[in-house]
């Protein structure tokens, strides 16, 4: 099959599209035809080796997919089932940047009915990133206040999404050109992201990576919560007297280590909204599978902010040279 992997880790050019052995499933597990997968900051990580976890090469890059039901190894899903997923790529799993892709049955979700492979697979990643930042460490609750930092990206407009949709103001941070869009998205004010904001809060998320804990910290209600998600490299001074006088904390996560379960609880969520027409990426640009060093490289040079690039691999019954087989 066709697949885009690395035989070591480095920069976008080791990104190589080519055959690979084709995937078989073992007990619990499905394969899967890949209609569509995408490239997420985290996909980065991993392939230059700054986000060390166990590969096996040649390594299949790529966390999310949706597709179709190729062979089932467990009784609830039959082939032809339209499924996603979204945490492939990583501890040892393979990815999703291939003509198929195997997938643990508990790491496979129904796509609902109706909703386009491309809108979805555009936001399964983000979104599960803001469930998690908002509602699994957050403890996000209806009627409390939420500062979203940076809300006009692609975690950041899932956040004031998901965020909206639980009960919890919004105030959110982007350029005035993005104001009108981050209502659009139930956010109940938007401050000039130039300016430090000046607004409580009961939940802080920062989706630049800046992770400026003072500014943070004194926003922060009593009992208010500093969820971190990005910044891989930032070494911020830590408030610990003004933290500790307000019952406050700081958490940070990244998605690869969410449990099962906890993947689950946000997929829940994420179909209900993909259902309703609720939850859309801005903005998609649909390429072949063959562009994936290349939207490597475009996210690392920050030219993707607010944007979502699908990588579409071609068809199951096509083999890698392009004809059919």
């Amino acid at each position: 099959m066709e697949a885009a992997f690395v035989e070591r880790l480095g920069p976008p050019g080791e990104i190589r599209v080519g055959a690979v052995r084709t995937p078989r499933p073992g007990p619990g597990e499905v394969l899967i035809d890949v209609l569509a997968t995408t490239v997420n900051p985290v996909d980065t990580l991993v392939r230059s080796g700054l986000f060390r976890t166990p590969i096996d090469f040649p390594f299949v890059i790529g966390r999310d997919l949706v597709g179709a039901v190729a062979q089932s190894r467990v009784a609830a899903y039959a082939p032809g089932d339209r499924v996603w997923c979204n945490s492939l790529g990583h501890d040892g799993r393979q990815g999703a940047a291939a003509q198929r892709a195997v997938v643990a049955a508990d790491r496979v979700y129904r796509l609902p009915p109706g909703v386009d492979p491309i809108d979805a697979v555009a936001v399964v990643h983000p979104a599960a990133t803001a469930y998690l930042a908002l509602f699994t460490h957050g403890e996000l609750r209806a009627g409390e206040t939420v500062l979203v930092m940076g809300a006009a990206g692609n975690v950041g407009s899932a956040l004031v999404t998901l965020a909206a949709d639980a009960g919890a103001t919004v105030i959110a941070t982007a350029a005035p050109r993005d104001a009108g869009y981050c209502r659009s998205l139930g956010a109940s004010a938007v401050l000039d992201y130039a300016a430090p904001p000046r607004v409580p809060a009961d939940l802080i998320v920062d989706t630049s990576g800046g992770n400026d804990l003072a500014t943070a910290t004194g926003l922060l209600r009593r009992r208010g919560r500093i969820v971190l998600l990005a910044g891989v490299r930032t070494r911020p001074v830590l408030p610990a007297g003004e933290l500790y006088l307000k019952d406050g904390s700081v958490r940070g996560f990244v998605i690869s280590h969410a449990t099962s379960a906890e993947l689950a609880e946000a997929a829940a969520t994420i179909n209900r909204l993909l259902a309703a027409g609720g939850l859309r990426a801005r903005t998609v640009e649909r390429l072949p599978l063959g562009a994936a060093a290349e939207t490597h490289r475009r996210m690392e040079c920050g030219e993707l902010h607010g944007r979502r690039v699908v990588l579409v691999p071609p068809g199951p019954g096509t083999r890698h040279d392009g004809t059919a087989g």
